[in-house]
């Protein structure tokens, strides 16, 4: 039988166009590969970009980034893409928000908006170009195509004068899979006419296990989080527990392999024990779970606090400097 409740009739909404959106983040904020913008310094990025290295080598494991869209809004993309063609990163997993970043960057070499104007005008997010990304993602789900795959092939071969800004685009183009995973309702294009909550449940249900097939890979090599305060712990979480399940079946394991978070919060400084449900550390997810919990039985996790923009440079140049 249908709900009793009556739902919202989006056919009533007014959307934009994105040339009257004044956008916060300009294609002149993109930094290039190797140009290092702040001075930073910690002693787990030597560690780290060493065996993201060695991680190359024969029975090495996989190299995971999972990231928060901020990292492209940080104008970080082109240092994705570079350790992408590199071949150092063998999934990158995002929120729904990455492929709207992405996407609006590779279509108008700009996005990201003030949320506190346009939402006092009922504007926030309706921007008509943006909202074809829903039709991208409705083919997909005909095609049996993941999220981050249509996207990507959309990008690539499509009109985009933008393209090599493209974290999307880049991976379609190396065939690397970058994985998103949506909750409804809590991306702007969710708000759209033409949205599609079956395509999008079928586009990125198939990303999630694409990306618990690649953490299946992660015995002896690397995850990185960055800025990815709820997606990330929980979706490795979950996908970590199916390749255990399926690793304890087949005679095999994954527990020897490092972690690491790099984010803004002040975290105690004992990183391997998780504090009691009294502390608020206890409710940010990337310490009990990425830090702790997951590398409890003989792996390793590193915190480095610090801006994208500082961090993310700086491993890249270690990683380069080891090549």
């Amino acid at each position: 039988m249908p709900s009793r409740y009556e739902t919202f009739d989006t056919s009533r909404l007014t959307l934009r166009p994105l040339a009257e959106r004044e956008s916060l983040v300009d294609i002149s904020d993109v930094l290039e590969a190797g140009q290092a913008d702040e001075p930073f310094e910690h002693d787990a990025l030597d560690v780290l970009a060493e065996r993201i290295v060695r991680s190359r080598g024969d029975g090495g494991g996989a190299v995971v980034l999972m990231m928060g869209a901020h990292v492209i809004k940080d104008g970080l993309s082109r240092y994705v893409i570079d350790l992408m063609r590199r071949g150092l990163v063998d999934v990158v997993a995002m929120n729904g928000a990455g492929i709207i970043h992405d996407y609006e960057l590779a279509l108008i070499g700009a996005t990201s908006e003030s949320v506190a104007r346009y939402i006092r005008e009922g504007r926030f997010g309706l921007w008509a170009e943006t909202g074809r990304l829903n039709d991208v993602v409705a083919a997909a789900a005909d095609d049996g195509l993941g999220l981050g795959e249509a996207v990507g092939k959309e990008i690539a071969e499509g009109d985009y004068p933008h393209r090599d800004v493209s974290i999307f685009a880049a991976g379609y183009e190396l065939g690397i899979p970058v994985t998103v995973h949506v909750g409804i309702g809590y991306d702007i294009i969710h708000a759209h006419p033409n949205f599609n909550a079956s395509a999008f449940g079928a586009a990125s249900g198939r990303d999630f296990l694409i990306f618990a097939r690649c953490i299946e890979k992660l015995e002896g090599g690397v995850l990185l989080c960055y800025g990815s305060a709820v997606m990330a712990p929980e979706v490795y979480l979950k996908a970590l527990s199916m390749a255990r399940n399926v690793a304890a079946g087949e005679g095999g394991q994954i527990k020897n392999f490092t972690t690491a978070v790099f984010d803004l919060m002040a975290l105690p400084e004992d990183l391997t024990t998780t504090p009691p449900d009294t502390e608020p550390a206890y409710y940010y997810r990337p310490f009990k779970t990425i830090l702790v919990r997951t590398v409890a039985d003989g792996g390793e996790s590193f915190y480095i606090r610090g801006g994208h923009r500082a961090t993310m440079p700086a491993l890249h140049k270690q990683i380069i400097a080891r090549l």
